[in-house]
């Protein structure tokens, strides 16, 4: 392999391009991850890097995640054994709180960091000192410091995503400042700011969080192909929602979300479904058999058990076998 090297837009001499065994040698391995197309590292190292005069204090991050039929919210910090979420909230779950339809536009994007917000200072025992905005305005908002506590900052964390202006993952961080959390920012990202005059219409972000956008669409395909807007908003159809309700049901999403997150630990989670497999005498060791050293007999024997499974469902008789001893390395 070669080619001919350009230099100040003149063609030099054939220069050969070697890849021989020194540079095989010497080629190291992105991470699996980085292979993948799915962590930014370069990113990553930014805002998990903390200072060193501040020994493992946790440095926490909005994780917000978009996908084609929800929206993910954690607030994590990373640990030397992998990332730790303290909370964490998905659009799915805003059906709990009132939400019928739409899990995936910019309002349930909204709602969402609304919920992980409300959720992570509920289990840190703040919600009461930084309740955020009583409603949403669309204005610009950050938490104050009060005198005894300083409120709970965490780092924007939108992953691979564009961060182009409207983005959803702005929205889920919208979301979380108004509902108490320190997240510094700007407003130049969200729906509304006009980059030519530098300047953010907080009307027009209000009517994205309410969803008026979904209710003038769908006014507009009604008028134009109503046989398309049946197709389309099928399932805001099918649970009674029209264009008139929608800002009216996500504002009740807002109040029923500030009311009652419905907090859990996720240390208390993990903890109850532990003992919900123990009861079950189902306990979760996946590295028994590794652990576990199989002699020829006891080869012969597991493979007499399955021989025997199947001539059950053939409606044969078992063949007899005895069941040797097992050893434990």
């Amino acid at each position: 392999m070669g080619g001919r090297k350009i230099v100040h837009g003149k063609r030099c001499g054939f220069v050969k391009v070697q890849k021989n065994n020194a540079y095989f040698k010497r080629y190291q391995v992105k991470y699996r991850r980085r292979r993948e197309g799915k962590t930014d590292y370069q990113q990553r190292r930014i805002l998990i890097t903390q200072d060193k005069n501040k020994y493992q204090t946790p440095k926490y991050r909005l994780v917000a995640r978009i996908t084609n039929r929800d929206v993910i919210a954690q607030v994590a910090s990373a640990e030397l054994k992998g990332d730790r979420i303290h909370a964490s909230a998905y659009a799915h779950q805003l059906k709990d709180f009132g939400c019928k339809a739409g899990f995936s536009n910019y309002a349930a994007a909204y709602a969402t960091g609304l919920l992980v917000a409300r959720r992570i200072l509920t289990l840190k025992g703040l919600a009461k000192k930084y309740p955020g905005v009583a409603e949403c305005t669309g204005e610009h908002f950050e938490p104050e410091e009060q005198e005894d506590q300083r409120p709970f900052k965490c780092n924007l964390d939108i992953g691979l995503a564009t961060p182009s202006v409207g983005a959803k993952v702005f929205a889920v961080m919208k979301g979380a400042v108004d509902g108490g959390l320190l997240v510094p920012h700007s407003d130049k990202r969200f729906a509304g700011y006009a980059p030519d005059s530098g300047e953010l219409d907080a009307e027009v972000l209000r009517s994205r969080i309410f969803g008026e956008h979904v209710q003038e669409w769908m006014d507009e395909m009604e008028e134009e192909d109503n046989d398309k807007f049946k197709a389309h908003f099928s399932r805001y159809l099918e649970v009674g929602v029209d264009a008139e309700s929608i800002p009216e049901m996500w504002e009740e999403v807002h109040k029923n979300i500030r009311a009652d997150p419905k907090a859990v630990c996720p240390t208390k989670n993990t903890a109850a479904r532990k003992a919900k497999a123990a009861a079950a005498a189902k306990p979760r060791s996946y590295r028994l058999k590794a652990q576990t050293a199989y002699t020829l007999s006891q080869r012969q024997h597991r493979a007499t058990q399955k021989l025997n499974a199947l001539r059950r469902k053939l409606g044969y008789e078992d063949r007899a076998t005895a069941a040797p001893g097992y050893k434990q390395q």
